[in-house]
């Protein structure tokens, strides 16, 4: 039983999309609200765009970039925070958090697709001319 959690999470890291569709379509099944449904998946998504990602660039180049993701989040959500301190003249910390939360689903998604893409280019035109 847990190889097959395992394995049902490996598949999630691995195709963070497929994670995506699938919150999205439980989602509307329950609440049959396409716009809550869309922004729910893109919510408990974004978590494993950002592992995936961080697996991709270890297998790309062999070393881990951990540090490096945990401090692009930390710098946009401080740009986040004095954004929105700027512009409303107070800090609400959810809708900071909301924003900076829907924003690097779209970063890690983008960095998600270039690195694959990358990735299977790679490995294509290494075994090519090897």
């Amino acid at each position: 039983m847990s190889s097959f959690i395992s394995s049902i999470i490996t598949i999630f890291l691995t195709v963070p999309l497929l994670g995506f569709i699938m919150i999205y379509v439980l989602n509307k099944l329950l609440t049959k609200n396409t716009r809550k449904s869309f922004h729910k998946a893109l919510d408990y998504s974004t978590l494993l765009f950002i592992v995936a990602v961080h697996f991709l660039l270890l297998t790309i180049w062999g070393k881990s970039f951990f540090g490096l993701i945990l401090l692009i989040l930390l710098v946009i959500a401080m740009i986040f925070v004095v954004i929105h301190w700027k512009i409303k003249g107070e800090i609400i910390l959810a809708k900071v958090f909301k924003g900076f939360w829907r924003f690097n689903f779209l970063i890690f998604f983008l960095a998600y697709v270039s690195l694959t893409i990358f990735g299977i280019l790679q490995s294509a035109l290494t075994f090519t001319f090897s």
